[in-house]
Parts: structure tokens; C-alpha cells; sequence
């Protein structure tokens, strides 16, 4: 999703702003060498980091080369989506509440094939343990896809994922989708039922992608970032690409609404890391 939402932004921006804005894609380590990359560049609008919640890394890594809280300024939310909560077909459940009663009965004995450490579909299934009082056990890959064949084949009998790595899947009927993982039905993934519906009040995950540049760049280009990435999520096309990665273009009003949107959110995803138990050298 990340990387797909990164050059749907650089196709808009370049239209909007009239410049060639190229995707350079540094993938390795949870994302912090993009982010480091653009905390070191220099603070003049050209360099531009679409990223989710910084909190996650500086509270999964023991140390890291920026400061997610100082060395960076806040342009705009771009999309949010929840994952897609599936089992394999074999599984005898049909809805979270029966998933729940199932892992009651047999502790230990549900495997969760997780994306890997503090991401996105790692931190939601965390949520769901807490607000459901059970316990999985998580076997990290490298990766949604990888993660999603290990569900196919039985491997693992759960797997919180985004929806384009399962989608297809679902439909095809060789997983069952019991739920998204934010409290209602999210109209990007149709047809499958919000966590409360399906069995579980109380949960409520979703994950958001957004533009950051470095701390000290000048206001007028953060305004001139925020004002062409508005205009090209209120086209109807962009919106629906965006959708069929299952997410929701959310764009923020400002770039001053952004930024203390991001603050309050930091401990929230520094107690999910913490309570996963997850870190990395």
C-alpha cells in the first residue's frame, strides 16, 4: 500500500505543481532509511517522505539515526484503511465472535501469520489479543505476501493483512474474511463486516499513510505541498485507485490540523509496540 499510495502522490503532485516528482524508493529496515534519508536532506520542499506513524519505529527499535518528533514537519494525511481479519478455510469459525470463543478453547494453538514486526497488520492483531482477552502465536515473515501463502497453505490458520494482499483471495474463496478491523464496515472493503457487527465491541484498528518534510522547511512550500496533494485526492479517479488498495483518501484540512493529529496519536502506537513485546536491535 505504502509504495503504491508514494507514486499516486508523485503522479498528482507532478501534475499539480508542474515538476517532475520522482519516487525514489529506499525499502529496509521498518522504513527507517526513507526516514532518515529525508530528515538529513536539506529543509527546501524537494524532498518529500510519505510514511505512516513514526512512534512505531522509536518504540520497536532500540536506537535510530532521526527524531520522528523533531526532525520533521507534518504536510498531510493522504489515506486510512483498516486490515482485513481472515482465517483459513478449514478453521471452523465463521465470525470474530466465533474466532474468539475458538482461541479460548485451544490456547496456543491458533497460529498468526504476522507481516513482521510493528506492521501495520503485526499492530492490529496485538489490539485484537487485548480487547479480546486471548492469546496467538505469532510467526513473523517477511512481508504481507509471504505471510498470506503461509495462511493458504495452512500454515498458520490467521493472518490480519491489508486488503490488496488478501482481496483477491477472499474472493476467490480460498480465505475467509470474518472482519475489518475498524469498529464499522469501511466502504474501500466491501461486503465484509466491521469489527463490532462481526463479534467484537471495543476494537477499533486502522492505519493511515501521510507527507512529511524535513523540520525547518519553509511554510509556503508545506502550503503549496498540502494545497496540490488536496486537489488531486478530491478527483474521483484518484480516489477510487486508492480505494482498491481498501483505504479512504483522508486528506487533513491543514497542515497545522496534521501535525497535532500525529502528537496525539503517539502514545497510543507506542503502548500497541510496547505491548507486543516486539523490538529490534
Amino acid at each position: 500500500s505504502g509504495d503504491f499510495l508514494t507514486r499516486l502522490a508523485a503522479d498528482e503532485l507532478t501534475k499539480e505543481l508542474g515538476v517532475p516528482v520522482i519516487v525514489d524508493n529506499r525499502p529496509g529496515a521498518g522504513g527507517n532509511i526513507a526516514h532518515d534519508l529525508v530528515a538529513h536532506s536539506p529543509a527546501d520542499g524537494y524532498t518529500v517522505l510519505n510514511a505512516t506513524h513514526m512512534a512505531i519505529n522509536r518504540a520497536l527499535y532500540k536506537s535510530l539515526t532521526y527524531d520522528p518528533e523533531k526532525d520533521f514537519a507534518a504536510v498531510t494525511r493522504i489515506a486510512t484503511g483498516p486490515t482485513v481479519i481472515c482465517v483459513n478455510n478449514k478453521l471452523p469459525v465463521k465470525d470474530l465472535r466465533e474466532l474468539i470463543a475458538y482461541a479460548k478453547q485451544n490456547p496456543g494453538k491458533l497460529f498468526h501469520a504476522s507481516a513482521g514486526y510493528g506492521s501495520a497488520p503485526h499492530l492490529a492483531s496485538v489490539l485484537f489479543e487485548s480487547v479480546a482477552g486471548i492469546k496467538f502465536t505469532h510467526v513473523q515473515f517477511k512481508g504481507g505476501g509471504p505471510a498470506t501463502q503461509s495462511l493458504l497453505a495452512g500454515d498458520t490458520q490467521v493472518n490480519f493483512a491489508t486488503a490488496p494482499t488478501v482481496m483477491g483471495f477472499v474472493r476467490a474463496g480460498r480465505v475467509r474474511a470474518l472482519a475489518v478491523s475498524s469498529r464499522r464496515a469501511s466502504p474501500a472493503v466491501p461486503a465484509i463486516a466491521g469489527a463490532e457487527e462481526a463479534g467484537l465491541a471495543g476494537y477499533d484498528f486502522t492505519f493511515w499513510f501521510g507527507l512529511f518534510v524535513p523540520a525547518g522547511t519553509p511554510h509556503p512550500a508545506i502550503e503549496r505541498l498540502h494545497a496540490a496533494m488536496v486537489k488531486g485526492l478530491a478527483k474521483p479517479d484518484m480516489r477510487d485507485k486508492i480505494a482498491l488498495q481498501g483505504m479512504d483518501a483522508t486528506p487533513s484540512a491543514t497542515p497545522a490540523a496534521f501535525e497535532p493529529e500525529v502528537k496525539k496519536e503517539t502514545p497510543y502506537w507506542e503502548k500497541l509496540v510496547h505491548d507486543s513485546g516486539a523490538k529490534v536491535e
